[in-house]
């Protein structure tokens, strides 16, 4: 019997007859080199709404991309109907390689990850100071997956008027996290967007927090209604009326140096069962360099970690230690324990 290479183009290769009559498969793809580049704004049941240029474009995912699924902040290659026109459909056949993602896991025993948004720089991590109760064990898990995606975290604590923001504040100061503190009244007058405005200016930032702290409130007054109006035509696909931040949306700053803010649905969990121990301790550059005589898969928190032995000849903080070592508990420890 004879056997052929893998080259499916010998002229000599026999092709069973196809009693569909459709053509037979190949491994040669398209090129599709004349492609536009997109940025994906929402997803909703396997529809992508995708900012072209600038038009708003409906798409799905081309069938040779398998089980690659392209999310927010991605920025992908199209096909098809670009125009934007209602009931027009263009298909997304590549999605570029990412610079950094915010994943979670449904729980701390799910092995199967999420990636929540793509390629942005920083993680605003919206919480309540009072009503609701801040949960510290939640930010410590939001931090950790920024750590872990190539994020930048920033603090953002609302209602400073229902009670003091000192205690967080001292708890996340080892961390060297960049905070705002805001108060109700601010959020009505508009002096609590424009201080956290300073932190987005030219960046892609994704908003997180659970229900009640005013995440999507502080979205809303970021950006102008001209801006919102912008991704008013994802509606159209849900047939909604409104947006009610039930899947991210990215949303473009009126600002000269860009940028853009991505609201996320509000957190009740945010399970870690895929971070890697050794991928957060790189944002720690004054400890990292403490962990080369760690013994192998050094979870950093053991009796054989070199990181005791770093910071007890006085190469950082003991301080910075504790605060990495408490971040990394949270993937044993579940929220609100």
């Amino acid at each position: 019997m004879r056997r052929y290479g893998k080259n499916p183009d010998e002229d000599d290769v026999r092709v069973r007859p196809n009693r569909k009559g459709n053509r037979p498969r190949t491994n040669i793809r398209p090129k599709h080199e004349d492609a536009s580049e997109g940025m994906v704004l929402t997803v909703d049941r396997g529809r992508l709404t995708c900012l072209v240029e600038d038009r708003v474009v409906h798409a799905m995912k081309a069938r040779e991309l398998g089980r690659k699924a392209a999310v927010v902040g991605d920025r992908v290659s199209l096909v098809g109907d670009l125009s934007g026109a209602k009931d027009t459909l263009a298909r997304i056949v590549r999605i570029s390689q990412r610079t950094s993602v915010l994943r979670r896991t449904a729980d701390d025993d799910d092995p199967f990850e999420r990636v929540v948004v793509a390629n942005a720089d920083q993680l605003a991590i919206v919480t309540a100071l009072a009503d609701p109760e801040p949960r510290p064990r939640l930010i410590d898990r939001c931090l950790v997956a920024a750590y872990d995606g190539g994020l930048e975290p920033l603090l953002v604590l609302t209602k400073s008027d229902l009670a003091s923001p000192d205690g967080l504040l001292e708890m996340y100061g080892a961390l060297g996290v960049p905070y705002v503190v805001t108060t109700r009244e601010e959020f009505v007058d508009g002096a609590a967007a424009d201080r956290v405005h300073e932190h987005l200016s030219g960046r892609t930032t994704a908003f997180v927090g659970h229900s009640g702290v005013g995440k999507t409130t502080l979205v809303n007054a970021l950006v102008p209604e001209d801006r919102r109006r912008l991704t008013g035509h994802v509606n159209a696909v849900t047939g909604r009326g409104r947006h009610t931040t039930t899947s991210a949306l990215a949303i473009p700053l009126a600002d000269e140096q860009g940028g853009w803010v991505i609201d996320t649905p509000g957190l009740r969990s945010f399970g870690l069962n895929h971070v890697d121990p050794s991928r957060v301790i790189l944002a720690f550059p004054d400890l990292e360099p403490g962990t080369v005589n760690c013994p192998r898969a050094c979870s950093h928190d053991e009796p054989e970690c070199a990181l005791d032995d770093w910071v007890a000849e006085g190469h950082a903080d003991p301080a910075r230690l504790y605060s990495l070592r408490r971040l990394l508990s949270t993937r044993e420890q579940r929220e609100g324990d």
